[in-house]
């Protein structure tokens, strides 16, 4: 074998091996931890892969107490879950439980403003936090941009029946 092939085959081959250590101890190929949170949005979601939130949708109608946030803005005019574009003038808001399709009375419980709100879309992405708002309906209950969040009160007024799955629908008729 020719020195320059028996150099690279040696290169190639030590840095396969130097891989194969990481990957038997659960990391990736940079080092980092596999599951962490660089990889969360490509993991699966469980049976099926559906979302992790369409098993854990609230349909009690119990009120619920967090933090609320605003969407940003570059969300603006991006589309929602429910395929609508975002229009930070309208009473759209995000919650990771609430179904698509509820609204809700959102109350500041610092102001004690309220307005009522539709879930249109899934989030808020950061723990402790229950809804985003669009910035109009934050505004009209006292939530300024530069506060950011505030403690509320998230009371859904009315919440849309859970859908039959297609192969339930499907199998009756």
């Amino acid at each position: 074998m020719p020195p320059i092939a028996f150099a690279a085959t040696t290169i190639c081959l030590a840095s396969c091996l130097s891989l194969a250590p990481r990957a038997l101890a659960g990391q990736d190929s940079q080092g980092g931890q596999r599951g962490d949170a660089s990889h969360a949005a490509h993991a699966h979601a469980g049976p099926a892969n559906k979302p992790s939130h369409a098993r854990k949708l609230d349909r009690t109608g119990e009120p619920r107490v967090g933090k609320a946030s605003v969407y940003a803005r570059k969300f603006a005019g991006r589309r929602m879950a429910n395929g609508r574009r975002m229009d930070p003038h309208d009473g759209n808001a995000a919650s990771k439980t609430l179904p698509l399709g509820t609204k809700a009375r959102v109350t500041n419980l610092e102001t004690g403003k309220s307005a009522v709100v539709t879930i249109e879309d899934r989030g808020p992405h950061v723990p402790g936090r229950i809804v985003d708002l669009s910035p109009s309906t934050a505004q009209q209950i006292g939530v300024t941009r530069r506060q950011g969040v505030a403690p509320v009160e998230v009371a859904p007024i009315a919440v849309p029946p859970a859908q039959e799955p297609a192969r339930a629908v499907a199998a009756a008729k």
